[in-house]
C-alpha cells in the first residue's frame, strides 16, 4: 500500500463550513499512521496555533526520546575526544541509526490556507468579477515560509477583503520564499478555467506558477465519487473531465500531480451532521431541493481508501510524501517581543550604551544566565537602558510618593522590584504603561487605582501605575512577578467607558496602526445553541426547540455539562433522544454532533496587543468591526489563551462603568455646587462613609451591594478601612464560615494565635489569616520559605493542588 498524506484540510476553523476538530483529525492521521497532516482552512489560519501545539503534544514523547539520545551521543564523543575506542565507534553508530529512526516517528504538522485569490488583483472590487476569488492551497515550508503566508493572508484581510479575503498574484510573486502551492480543488484557477474551456489560459496559469514557485508547485487532482441520493452526484463527472486535462497540462510543463481529498469532516458518518452544518451556514432548511450540498466523500480518508481512490495513480499518493518531506520542524513561539519605548535621547540612547558598556559588563551585571536568556548583546543593551531609565522615573515618583527621606524598607522593596523586573527582561512593559496611564490622566480620562496582583508592586505605585500603597497593605510583589516564574506581567487597568476609546486611540497613534491590534475571540456552538441551531434547519416547531434547550440543566454533578452528559442527567432529554418522532430524535443527534463547533468570530472585551514590530511579522491578523464606533479593526487570527506564546505582549484596557458614575458625580458636585473634588485625595478616615457601611447602606456600591453582605456591615460596624478590605475578602464561599467569629473578635472577643510569633501579621484580621499574602509571609516566617516557594504554596492551595500541598507540606 501506498503510504499517504492529507494535503488539502479544513477545520471547524473553516467557519460553519468544515466539522472537524483538530484534535479529532490529528489523532485520526497519526492512528492510520500518517507522517504529517496540513491544515488548510478557507481564507483564514484560525486554527493553526492549536494544530502545532497539539501536534508537539503528541510528538512530546518521542522529543524526550530523541533529547535522551542525544545526551548519550554527546557524552560518549566528549569521552572519546582523546581516545576512541572500536566498541565507542560501534556504539556511536547504534545511537546515531536509533535517533534517525527516532526522529521518522515525528508526527509533522504541516501550516497552509487554502487562499481565495483574486481574478484580478486584490485591490479591485468589481461586483460581477471580483465577488469571490479563485481557491489556491497554500503552504509553509519553514519558518520563512510561514512568515511569508502570515504575511499574505493578513494582506488578504487588510487590503484584499472583498466577500471575503482574497490574495492576488502580486502578493504570491513577493512573499514566494519558502511556499508551497497547489492547484485546488474544482474552485482552483486551472480547473475554473478548463472548465470553462479556456484551456490556453490554464495552460498559461499553469506557466506562471512554475515560474514562481519552480519544483513547489503541485497540481491537485480529487476524486469526489458518491453513491449518496441525498448527496450531490454533479461534482465528481466535472472532476473527472478536468482530471483528464489536469494531468496531461501537468505532464506537458514537468509540474507533479498530487491526489488529495476535500477533507471537512473527520468520519464518514459525520457527513449527515456537516449536511446541517452547511444548512445553518447557508440559512436553508434541511428539506429544501435547492440548498446546497456535498459529495459526503468529504471525511479524512485513511491511506487504505486514498489508495483505493487512487489505485490507477499511485505517483499522486506518493507526491504527497515528497511535499511533507519538504516541510520542516519549525516553532513559531518566542520570547516576549517587549514594543519599544521611546525613552527621552537626553537621558541616553542604545548607542551610548554600546559605548560605555561592554558585553562582559553585562554579564557581570546581569549574570551569565539571564544574560543569555534575554537574548544578545544588543537585546540586553535595550534592556539595561530601559531598566536604568525606569529606575529613574521610579525615584522621581517615589518621592512624591513617599516624601524625600525614603526609609530602608521602602529603598530596598524598590530595588528588590526593579531588580527582579530588569532580571525577567520587562522594564519595557512598566515603561509602556505609566506612559499611557499617565496620558489618559492628561485627557481627563478616569483611571481605576489598580487591581489584582499588580497592587503588590511598590514600582507600579511610584509611577502611578496604581493607587494603592503595598507596603502599607503588605501586599507581595511575588504575587505579580516571581523571579522563580519567569511569566509575563498582567496589569488589567480600568478606564471609565468613554475613556476607554480615547486611550486605545492614543496608543494605536503613538506605537502605529500596523503595531496595536485587539485580540480575535471564537464563539462556538454551546449546548442549548446547538439544539436550537439544529431544530431550526429541521423546523421544528419553536416551542418544541425551546421546550428541549430548557431541559438542559446549568450543571451536571461531577460532569462535565455537554449534551450527551445532560441527556444521561434529565430523563426528559433521554426520552426526546429516543424518541419515536424523528425529526425530535434527530435534533438531538446532529445537535450532539456539532456541539462545540465553531460558528462565529468576535473581538476580546479588552485585550490589546502592542507589537514590537507589526503584528503581521508575527502572526496573522484579520479585521473585524467595532459594534460600537463600526470602524474597522485589526484583530489577531490566534486567540488569547496561546497569542503570548508566540511572544506578543497582551494588555488588558478595560472600560468600567463604575468610573463613569465617579466621573459624572465630580461633575455635577462642580457644576451644582461650586466644589471642586479631587477623588484621589478623599479622606479614608470619613467618620459619615463608615456610618453609611454600618447601616448597610451600599446599594451600587461594588462587592458591598448584596443583602448578606449588608447584613454582616451592619453586624461588624466597620469602623476602619482594613475592616472593609477583610469582609471584600471573606464574603465568598468557604471564607465566609469565619465572618461570624471575625465580627466577635472585633467586639471584644478574645483573640489567640496559634503561635505568637504569628501575631506580626493576623493582628489587623483579629487572629484569622484572611488574605493569601498572610499565607506566604508567614510561611517564610514560621518555615524560613522563600519568595517563589511562598508563592507556589499561595497558588497550590488556591487552586486545591493537594500533591503540591503535601510536597511543600514535609519542607514546611
Amino acid at each position: 500500500m501506498q503510504p499517504f498524506v492529507h494535503l488539502h484540510v479544513h477545520s471547524q476553523y473553516s467557519l460553519l463550513d468544515g466539522q472537524a476538530s483538530i484534535q479529532r483529525l490529528i489523532d485520526k492521521a497519526v492512528g492510520d499512521g500518517m507522517k504529517a497532516i496540513a491544515l488548510t482552512d478557507h481564507g483564514a489560519m484560525y486554527g493553526i496555533k492549536e494544530f502545532l501545539n497539539y501536534a508537539s503534544r503528541k510528538n512530546a514523547p518521542i522529543n524526550t526520546e530523541i533529547k535522551k539520545i542525544k545526551g548519550e551521543i554527546a557524552e560518549i564523543e566528549e569521552k572519546n575526544e582523546s581516545n576512541s575506542t572500536e566498541s565507542s565507534i560501534e556504539r556511536l553508530n547504534s545511537l546515531h541509526k536509533k535517533l534517525h529512526e527516532t526522529k521518522d516517528k515525528l508526527f509533522k504538522p504541516i501550516v497552509g490556507c487554502e487562499c481565495y485569490l483574486a481574478r484580478r488583483d486584490r485591490f479591485q472590487m468589481n461586483d460581477k468579477v471580483d465577488g469571490s476569488g479563485w481557491h489556491l492551497v497554500v503552504l509553509a515550508k519553514n519558518l520563512t515560509g510561514y512568515k511569508n503566508l502570515i504575511k499574505i493572508v493578513s494582506k488578504s484581510w487588510t487590503e484584499g477583503f472583498y466577500y471575503r479575503p482574497r490574495i492576488d498574484k502580486e502578493l504570491l510573486e513577493e512573499y514566494h520564499e519558502g511556499l508551497i502551492v497547489s492547484s485546488a480543488c474544482l474552485g482552483g484557477e486551472i480547473s475554473r478555467k478548463i472548465d470553462s474551456g479556456q484551456v490556453n489560459e490554464a495552460e498559461e496559469a499553469v506557466q506562471w506558477y512554475k515560474k514562481v514557485f519552480g519544483d513547489d508547485y503541485y497540481i491537485e487532482i480529487q476524486r469526489h465519487k458518491t453513491d449518496r441520493h441525498d448527496a450531490d452526484q454533479s461534482t465528481y463527472p466535472i472532476q473527472e473531465r478536468v482530471n483528464k486535462e489536469l494531468i496531461r497540462i501537468a505532464n506537458k510543463y514537468d509540474v507533479k500531480v498530487i491526489a488529495t481529498n476535500d477533507v471537512h469532516f473527520v468520519n464518514e458518518e459525520d457527513a449527515d451532521a456537516h449536511d446541517r452544518l452547511i444548512c445553518l451556514s447557508t440559512g436553508k432548511d434541511f428539506d429544501d431541493p435547492d440548498r446546497m450540498r456535498y459529495s459526503k466523500q468529504e471525511w479524512l480518508k485513511t491511506t487504505a481508501e486514498m489508495n483505493q481512490v487512487f489505485a490507477d495513480i499511485p505517483e499522486a499518493l506518493s507526491n504527497t510524501l515528497e511535499v511533507a518531506e519538504k516541510v520542516e520542524f519549525y516553532t513559531i513561539d518566542n520570547p516576549p517581543l517587549m514594543p519599544f519605548y521611546p525613552i527621552d535621547p537626553e537621558f541616553g540612547t542604545e548607542e551610548q550604551y554600546r559605548q560605555k558598556y561592554s558585553e562582559q559588563d553585562l554579564i557581570e551585571e546581569f549574570g551569565e544566565d539571564t544574560f543569555h536568556r534575554l537574548g544578545d548583546y544588543d537585546k540586553v543593551i535595550r534592556v539595561k537602558l530601559e531598566a536604568d531609565f525606569l529606575a529613574h522615573l521610579t525615584k522621581i515618583g517615589a518621592k512624591k510618593r513617599y516624601g524625600e527621606d525614603l526609609t530602608d524598607e521602602i529603598l530596598d522593596r524598590l530595588q528588590f522590584e526593579l531588580d527582579t523586573i530588569k532580571n525577567m527582561g520587562f522594564p519595557g512593559y512598566f515603561l509602556i504603561v505609566q506612559d499611557f496611564i499617565n496620558s489618559a490622566r492628561e485627557m481627563d480620562v478616569a483611571v481605576g487605582p489598580g487591581r489584582g496582583s499588580a497592587a503588590g508592586s511598590a514600582v507600579a505605585y511610584c509611577l502611578r501605575i496604581t493607587d494603592i500603597d503595598p507596603l502599607k497593605y503588605n501586599l507581595l510583589f511575588e504575587r505579580f512577578l516571581n523571579p522563580d516564574r519567569i511569566s509575563m506581567p498582567d496589569i488589567d487597568i480600568d478606564f471609565d467607558d468613554e475613556g476607554r476609546g480615547k486611550v486605545l486611540r492614543w496608543v494605536t497613534e503613538k506605537y502605529g496602526s500596523e503595531k496595536v491590534a485587539h485580540i480575535i475571540t471564537y464563539g462556538t456552538m454551546a449546548t442549548k445553541m446547538s439544539i436550537k441551531d439544529v431544530a431550526r434547519v429541521h423546523k421544528l416547531p419553536l416551542s418544541e426547540s425551546n421546550r428541549l434547550a430548557k431541559l438542559v440543566p446549568d450543571r451536571i454533578p461531577n460532569k462535565k455539562l455537554n449534551l450527551g452528559n445532560a441527556i444521561d442527567f434529565v430523563p426528559e432529554l433521554k426520552e426526546a433522544a429516543n424518541s419515536s418522532d424523528p425529526l425530535v430524535k434527530n435534533t438531538l443527534k446532529y445537535a450532539k454532533m456539532l456541539e462545540g463547533n465553531v460558528r462565529s468570530t468576535g473581538v476580546h472585551a479588552c485585550g490589546v496587543i502592542i507589537g514590537q514590530s507589526n503584528i503581521s511579522d508575527i502572526v496573522p491578523i484579520s479585521t473585524a468591526e467595532d459594534k460600537e464606533t463600526k470602524e474597522k479593526l485589526l484583530v489577531t487570527q490566534f486567540e488569547g489563551s496561546v497569542i503570548e506564546e508566540t511572544g506578543l505582549i497582551k494588555m488588558d484596557f478595560l472600560g468600567l462603568k463604575t468610573l463613569s458614575i465617579i466621573k459624572d458625580a465630580i461633575l455635577n458636585i462642580k457644576i451644582n455646587r461650586g466644589i471642586k473634588i479631587d477623588i484621589d485625595e478623599i479622606d479614608m478616615e470619613d467618620e459619615k462613609t463608615y456610618q453609611l457601611y454600618c447601616n448597610g447602606q451600599t446599594t451600587g456600591t461594588f462587592q458591598f451591594e448584596s443583602a448578606g453582605m449588608q447584613k454582616y456591615l451592619k453586624e461588624l460596624q466597620p469602623s476602619k478601612f482594613e475592616d472593609l478590605i477583610a469582609m471584600n475578602a471573606l464574603y465568598r464561599p468557604g471564607p465566609m464560615e469565619y465572618i461570624p467569629e471575625f465580627i466577635r473578635r472585633k467586639h471584644g472577643s478574645q483573640v489567640e494565635y496559634d503561635l505568637p510569633v504569628m501575631e506580626k501579621y493576623l493582628s489587623e484580621t483579629y487572629g484569622i489569616t484572611v488574605y493569601q499574602e498572610q499565607v506566604m509571609l508567614l510561611s517564610r516566617l514560621l518555615a524560613d520559605f522563600t519568595r517563589g516557594q511562598s508563592d507556589e504554596l499561595r497558588k497550590a492551595m488556591g487552586k486545591k493542588q493537594i500533591d503540591k500541598m503535601m510536597a511543600l507540606k514535609e519542607k514546611f
